[in-house]
């Protein structure tokens, strides 16, 4: 006698197309603009969490490798797809990145590629997206070394790698490398439970491999990256994902219990709820223009068990959420290109348009003026961005303190630049920026 097998039974195939699902996501970035890390968390709660992971990677890698997929595809077909057709050019993509990227069988990649054609109600496409990938494969070297003659090896816009060339004349091709490289994953060490080290040897009961950082007091780095549910006390608030160049900015600003602190631009919190690990009887006021971002930083609060208040705010607009008061010391975490962090989020390469870098000096310059009266005499201001373009960075800190006489900056970086800028390193932190201003 057949057993009927229960819609939701575990033991069943998967009644979804990951390939299908990825292709929208990309879709979704690369024809509407969205950001990745916007889109992503909705698509992965479509999946199984076996599933989370690969999803994740098939995403960011297409990002990653993007102009070399489209050149791929370029020589492949004769025709483009456009319009609604659009989206199995980011299926064939996905296939295709699959097929160099990862180590899921080959017969794997292209079946269930293929099946995304069903899935996204166009099975008469199945034969040319089977065609064009079986071509690559039989093609896969030969392709791979052409295109590193035509399109270079360096996948950015032509306009960043110009900024990037300019601003790191010496080093602009390890930034560039760099870049397009995956990103290691950073702890930080909740002190009020832990050191560095006792949480270090959590990691090594736990065989997580990982290493200290003799820079950052809190940080460490994991050999291998690992869902944050096997990280010992994870949930308890014993260690946060931040990396270990944002971690600089709470340590450069030294909060103080008892300080009144202002957190501008707080979101997601991981700069707010070091803060206040550090000074945990300081009065905290997290702001951030985004409503649902500012969810993230109640969710980080409420896992460490610390206490802000946080509101909804534009950082031009202080007297809308400020009631008057002036703050001891003020983070401000700047809206910028985030060049800094390409990595962590390839999708900045081709969301990112070359005007934008003047309209966010203006606004950086607008939130720095409008925050600057809030902060009390002989307090302090640290102005933080995940770029590496000095337009945001050193120039406009040189362009406040000239309009600012009050404005002290407390330290100059090694080659006497304004204020510290740190370039992203393979084993190390993205590139981030940090100015100390005191106000006489």
């Amino acid at each position: 006698m057949l057993t009927k097998v229960s819609f939701f039974d575990h033991t069943m195939k998967n009644i979804y197309n990951l390939r299908s699902i990825a292709a929208k996501a990309i879709t979704q970035v690369l024809e509407q603009g969205q950001s990745l890390s916007t889109v992503l968390p909705e698509f992965q709660q479509k999946v199984s969490d076996k599933d989370k992971a690969l999803l994740q990677e098939i995403c960011f890698g297409v990002m990653r490798v993007l102009p070399q997929l489209e050149w791929f595809i370029n020589q492949l077909m004769a025709k483009p797809l456009k319009g609604k057709q659009r989206i199995f050019h980011y299926l064939i993509m996905v296939g295709i990145y699959q097929l160099m990227h990862t180590r899921i069988p080959a017969h794997a990649i292209l079946a269930e590629t293929v099946n995304g054609a069903t899935d996204l109600k166009r099975p008469q496409l199945k034969g040319v997206i089977n065609g064009v990938l079986r071509q690559f494969q039989r093609q896969q070297q030969l392709l791979i070394e052409q295109s590193n003659n035509n399109i270079g090896q360096y996948l950015h816009p032509k306009w960043l790698l110009e900024r990037i060339q300019k601003a790191y004349p010496q080093n602009w091709q390890a930034i560039v490398d760099t870049n397009n490289q995956k990103p290691p994953m950073w702890l930080r060490v909740n002190q009020l439970y832990h050191t560095a080290n006792e949480y270090f040897a959590l990691l090594k009961e736990a065989n997580i491999e990982a290493e200290l950082d003799i820079r950052q007091a809190s940080a460490i780095r994991l050999l291998s990256p690992c869902p944050v549910s096997a990280l010992p006390g994870f949930q308890q608030g014993w260690v946060t994902i931040q990396d270990r160049s944002a971690q600089g900015c709470a340590e450069l600003l030294t909060p103080r219990d008892g300080e009144s602190i202002l957190d501008l631009c707080a979101a997601p919190g991981g700069k707010t709820t070091h803060i206040l690990e550090i000074a945990p009887k300081s009065k905290v006021l997290a702001i951030d223009i985004d409503e649902q971002r500012i969810k993230r930083v109640k969710e980080n609060l409420q896992r460490l068990n610390l206490n802000a208040v946080v509101k909804t705010g534009d950082g031009r607009l202080p007297h809308e959420w400020a009631s008057g008061e002036q703050f001891d010391r003020i983070l401000l975490d700047a809206p910028c290109s985030a060049t800094g962090v390409i990595r962590r989020h390839p999708d900045i390469k081709w969301l990112r348009r070359n005007e934008d870098i003047e309209q966010l000096v203006i606004l950086q310059a607008e939130i720095l003026n409008a925050i600057w009266p809030y902060l009390k005499q002989n307090g302090t201001l640290v102005y933080a961005t995940c770029s590496i373009l000095p337009q945001e960075n050193s120039e406009q800190i040189k362009a406040f303190l000239a309009r600012h006489t009050d404005a002290v900056l407390s330290e100059t970086g090694n080659s006497g630049t304004l204020g510290t800028q740190i370039i992203p390193e393979i084993a190390g932190g993205d590139g981030f920026f940090y100015a100390r201003l005191t106000k006489q």
